[in-house]
């Protein structure tokens, strides 16, 4: 009996020697592979307001020049008077990204104002929240176009210049609901799965040319957006249930700390990075029982409003308020809005899209 207890200590030891070994490995690779932004190029697509504005403030912080892209010059302009507090230099360019001329544009005049560009961050991204029977091809179309194609056109922009240079870095904001079907979004989860596929297979493919791809995958984070998403159905229930989801204490974290760990994960060029541990739990979960999954996605579906109400036309959130959307528990998203950059009006060739 002695002789076996023994054995199976040291046994334990060696598993925790490898263990141990195994990470101290990791960690001198990740001090290996980090970055100063200090002086680097820094592209943000959606950089105008939301985690993307937050994004530039804190790159910005850093010393790094950011360059952003949005569609609308009102949001751009009030962007720009933002991010100049930080005494970096920063430009601005009004592009439509899903077309990738545009986009094609907009990464030559970024490099020509503050030179070539280290880090691209694909944050651009648009929800359309809807019941099933509701739900069009335009809007899986429009998803897609924004969602993975505006992000593959800006990879697709960027990276002769980064293979040539043997230097560079690739930040896809993908979403949880990239890793785990969330009901009432099948065109955001559609989309999102397809870049949290690429970006994963991209980073196999670039890293021999000295480029680190880094999959974000957040969880809900305040960032105000819920009124700059699309509803459908009965769009003010579903506005209700998507803004007060968004401003939960217990499941959401700050887009400030969304984007501290955006940063940290690039500086080091990390694979990729789930944030806050209620979703990391929840891809585990997935992971090891998919079906179950499925079973509890089916229950919540259950809870959440039938189709009805204007069917298959698109509102925006701020036009789907009610008293229901109004209450105590949504004032974070209202505050994450204001501070946010997320007021500021759309203009008419987005507004063209609301069906």
């Amino acid at each position: 009996m002695m002789a076996s207890s023994t054995g199976g200590n040291n046994g334990l030891w060696w598993a925790l020697a490898g263990i141990g070994l195994v990470f101290a490995a990791r960690r001198v690779q990740a001090q290996r592979r980090k970055i100063d932004f200090r002086g680097k190029t820094i592209v943000i697509t959606g950089g105008s307001r939301g985690l993307g504005l937050v994004l530039a403030r804190q790159f910005a912080q850093e010393g790094a020049s950011v360059a952003i892209c949005a569609r609308d010059t009102e949001e751009l302009d009030a962007a720009i008077d933002d991010l100049r507090q930080y005494g970096t230099p920063v430009f601005a360019h009004a592009c439509d990204l899903t077309d990738r001329n545009q986009v094609e544009t907009f990464i030559m005049a970024a490099e020509e104002a503050l030179g070539p560009v280290d880090v691209l961050v694909n944050n651009a991204g648009t929800i359309i929240v809807s019941p099933f029977e509701h739900t069009t091809e335009e809007d899986f179309r429009m998803a897609m176009d924004i969602n993975f194609w505006a992000g593959f056109y800006t990879t697709e922009a960027v990276l002769p210049g980064m293979r040539q240079r043997r230097s560079g870095r690739i930040v896809n904001i993908a979403s949880i609901g990239g890793k785990v079907p969330v009901p009432h979004l099948s065109p955001y989860v559609a989309s999102k799965f397809a870049m949290v596929g690429y970006s994963e297979t991209l980073r196999a493919e670039v890293m021999k040319d000295g480029i680190y791809v880094t999959t974000i995958n957040p969880g809900l984070t305040r960032t105000g957006s819920p009124p700059n998403a699309y509803f459908k159905g009965q769009h003010e229930k579903e506005y209700a249930w998507f803004k007060t989801s968004d401003s939960l204490p217990l499941l959401t974290v700050s887009a400030e700390y969304s984007a501290s760990r955006i940063l940290d994960a690039c500086r080091y060029g990390l694979a990729e990075r789930t944030i806050s541990l209620p979703y990391k739990l929840a891809v585990a979960f997935h992971g090891l029982f998919p079906g179950l999954t499925a079973d509890l996605m089916t229950l919540a579906n259950g809870l959440l409003p039938g189709p009805g109400g204007i069917g298959s036309r698109r509102k925006l959130g701020q036009e789907s308020e009610s008293e229901a959307s109004r209450t105590l528990l949504t004032i974070p998203t209202d505050d994450s809005a204001e501070a946010n950059n997320q007021q500021v009006g759309r203009k008419a060739s987005q507004e063209k899209k609301t069906k």
